[in-house]
């Protein structure tokens, strides 16, 4: 009578039915336990070659591979294993008759069932989680979920166009007219407070439940447009800082003075100038216009001095606020003369 492998001995009859059906055994159905233990012994050792790198059978090939060689077993001599086999025949006819399932009592022992089973199903379950074998592999999945993340950020950014826009304002921007206007517009932001003042509109009432106390709203009088006290200042400040600079800026332009003419004639006289309105000489009127009417109330009879008293109060710093910015103009507008050549 042929014995089983110790490991399969171990197991209960459902996992060697499971096994059997892992491996495509045939006609193993309505075998008894200790019959299917021989039987999937006998077909795993004649097809160890295939089979040995399961996971779930390796601990079967480990087990065979210790009882093949143990040296207790190996020299035992002929009478003494025929008494082992009969004792273990006599055992299992009797296991047979007090259990005609042959099913063993895995409820009666739960510590040795659990002790036997879970290094199998440890083991099979390991073998099922996909997780990374090394630290390296994880550092190299990090590394790939990093570049494609920079990657895709780098394709938004680009597709937006961003890059673009930021270089077209730049470019806008990097000239004296520009600077020009930007001075002018602050000026004239700050003028605005005082011909256009703010008068209350409404109240927006307190929500107890965000906590907020009432805001009242305020709105810019826009029917300040139609009295003179608006248009007074106003007129002022663009005849001295917009009209009569830009008049002799482009009457007076030294840019297109020193332009070189290869030639004289028709392509000479109808070559654009840089600027039609020289920056340097608007910069120099401005800054003059501003001191004469401004600052010693030149007036000649054509502008009240409540206008002019206004105008001061209004702009940042003054009528010497407005000297400086003609100066700022006029330094950038000589520098970038000096870049050109």
């Amino acid at each position: 009578m042929s014995t089983s492998n110790a490991w399969l001995a171990r197991q209960r009859k459902s996992d060697l039915v499971e096994l059997a059906e892992l491996v495509n055994l045939q006609g193993y159905e309505g075998q008894k336990k200790a019959d299917l233990e021989v039987t999937l012994d006998e077909y795993l050792a004649e097809h160890e070659g295939k089979w040995a790198t399961e996971p779930r059978l390796t601990p079967y090939y480990n087990s065979r591979a210790r009882a093949a060689g143990s040296p207790t077993k190996r020299d035992l001599p002929r009478d003494d294993a025929l008494k082992v086999v009969r004792r273990r025949a006599t055992r299992a006819a009797s296991a047979e008759i007090l259990s005609p399932d042959s099913e063993p009592d895995a409820e009666s022992d739960p510590a040795s069932a659990l002790v036997a089973r879970t290094p199998a199903r440890a083991l099979a379950l390991a073998s099922r989680i996909p997780l990374p074998a090394t630290p390296a592999e994880v550092a190299e999945v990090v590394d790939r979920g990093t570049v494609a993340v920079r990657e895709r950020v780098s394709s938004i950014y680009q597709e937006s166009g961003i890059t673009e826009r930021t270089l077209a304002v730049r470019e806008s921007l990097s000239t004296v007219t520009a600077i020009i206007f930007t001075i002018a517009a602050f000026e004239l932001w700050c003028l605005k407070r005082e011909v256009l003042p703010n008068v209350y509109a409404f109240t927006i009432p307190s929500f107890p439940a965000l906590g907020n106390n009432p805001q009242p709203v305020y709105v810019t009088d826009i029917f300040q447009i139609l009295t003179s006290t608006f248009w007074s200042p106003v007129l002022t400040w663009t005849a001295t800082s917009l009209v009569l600079p830009s008049i002799f800026g482009y009457f007076y332009n030294l840019s297109a003075a020193s332009r070189p003419t290869v030639r004289r004639g028709r392509s000479a006289a109808n070559a654009e100038p840089d600027y039609n309105v020289d920056p340097l000489v608007f910069s120099i009127i401005k800054a003059l216009a501003s001191f004469l009417v401004l600052g010693q109330r030149v007036t000649l009879g054509l502008v009240e001095t409540d206008s002019i008293d206004r105008i001061n109060s209004a702009l940042y710093g003054g009528w010497q606020g407005v000297l400086t910015g003609a100066a700022i103009t006029g330094l950038v507008s000589v520098y970038d003369a000096v870049l050109r050549k």
